[in-house]
């Protein structure tokens, strides 16, 4: 018979680990103070699937509507059924015959998603009379257009930046833009979009958020009111001299501020020495500049947008279709790596703006929905998806329903939850999961 033995507190894996756990909270209470900071997580709001960039002095009331006429004139008279369209685009006919009669609706209904007012590149420098004139002419039609229920759901304007030449033009039109819609609206719209361009500093952006702090004080704005995108465009604002990582730093220069990110193809890849014939989205200089804002915004809640292409649909049915096979294969490539914005500059654009955004979230569709399905419970599937690829899941659904390629009653069904349940579970942080 074997004697009794005394207990080891050492067999006892658990006793005590209330102290351990204390000792780890209390080291690691800094570092899980800036996660949640620095990395807030989805912001939850609609990301539009564009950016309209006009002159200044070409808004005027209506504008929106008319780009959308413009669009399905430009369909009548070259691609007028879905065969057509499909040979202009390169999709094939069976998906463009689905989404045909949504994309026409679009056009009618909501044709821009995002407007913005250009006093930048696409502007230049007319003097001070002008450009004050042509502000506020714009910020007033926008306005006219937001009473009557046809403003696009987001708009904004994309002012002069902070290098030493225009920071002062840049102040004082973002002081106009403002003060005319709080005179006009007696309040900010909740889609109010900024942009800063041409940032070679992370003190710029610094200087930025200080600018925006003070214009609230100055406009009576509640505090953080003011956000605003960087325009990534420049190599500074890629790599530092040292060789860290210039946007990660920028995004946290903004102090909460920064809510997008939008890269300029023309101007940054002139600035890398690629020569004009092979400027575009899709060149290797451009992969990469977008490969490091995508790791910089992971986890912040600061939306990606792609650049434009500046081959337009114009001229002869030829030219017109080419130019559509370019726009639908780069918007497309966009959509696969993650990037679910970019910029159209003439209204013949949209039609494949909005081909090639539907028939990406339609073929997401039902396999999305089947996986969120047997995620939830609702049925037993074949593929055991980690929580953060249920919310990319419920994210696709979710921004396929904002934009108009899905219908919620159809995701409702296929999904077995509404899309209530669903707007939470992309906008959830990863790591708060319940599982």
């Amino acid at each position: 018979m074997e004697e009794d033995r005394p207990e080891n507190p050492r067999t006892d894996p658990v006793s005590g680990l209330d102290v351990l756990t204390a000792g780890l909270n209390a080291r690691l209470a800094d570092a899980d103070a800036r996660l949640a900071l620095d990395y807030p997580g989805p912001s939850g709001g609609r990301q539009p699937v564009h950016t309209v960039y006009v002159p200044a002095d070409r808004i005027r009331t209506g504008l929106a509507r008319e780009w959308g006429e413009a669009a399905l004139a430009c369909l009548d008279e070259h691609a007028p059924d879905a065969a057509a369209l499909s040979e202009a685009t390169g999709v094939e006919e069976d998906a463009v015959a689905g989404v045909l009669p949504r994309l026409r609706d679009k056009l009618v209904r909501e044709p821009v998603e995002d407007l913005r007012v250009d006093l930048e590149d696409g502007y230049g420098d007319r003097g001070d009379a002008q450009e004050d004139h042509d502000v506020v002419a714009a910020a007033k039609a926008l306005c006219s257009d937001a009473r009557a229920g046809q403003a696009p759901p987001v708009f904004g304007v994309r002012m002069k930046g902070m290098e030493a030449a225009g920071r002062a033009r840049g102040t004082r039109s973002l002081a106009l833009f403002l003060h005319t819609l709080l005179e006009e609206l007696g309040a900010l719209p909740d889609g109010l979009a900024l942009t800063l361009p041409k940032i070679t500093s992370v003190e710029q952006v610094e200087a930025m958020a200080w600018l925006a702090e003070e214009m609230e004080q100055r406009l009576d704005l509640p505090e953080g009111r003011l956000r605003f995108e960087l325009q990534i465009e420049t190599p500074q604002s890629i790599l530092l001299p040292d060789g860290t990582v210039a946007v990660a730093r920028m995004i946290r220069a903004g102090q909460g501020r920064v809510s997008a990110l939008h890269y300029g193809t023309y101007d940054y890849s002139a600035a890398c020495g690629i020569t004009a014939a092979y400027q575009s989205m899709a060149h290797p200089v451009a992969d990469h500049a977008k490969a490091v804002m995508q790791v910089a915004a992971a986890g912040t809640g600061v939306w990606l947008s792609d650049g434009s292409t500046n081959v337009l649909p114009v001229g002869g049915t030829e030219e017109v279709h080419a130019a559509w096979l370019l726009h639908a294969s780069l918007v497309r490539r966009s959509l696969e790596r993650g990037f679910y914005q970019g910029w159209d500059l003439h209204p013949h654009q949209l039609p494949t703006r909005y081909l090639a955004t539907y028939v990406f979230y339609r073929e997401a569709f039902a396999p999305a929905a089947a996986r969120l399905r047997s995620y939830l419970g609702a049925v037993s599937g074949g593929v055991l998806d980690e929580p953060a690829t249920a919310q990319a899941l419920a994210s696709a659904l979710v921004s396929g329903i904002r934009c108009g390629a899905l219908d919620e009653a159809e995701v409702a069904e296929a999904t077995g939850t509404d899309t209530g349940t669903l707007a939470a579970l992309a906008s959830r942080r990863v790591g708060q999961e319940d599982r």
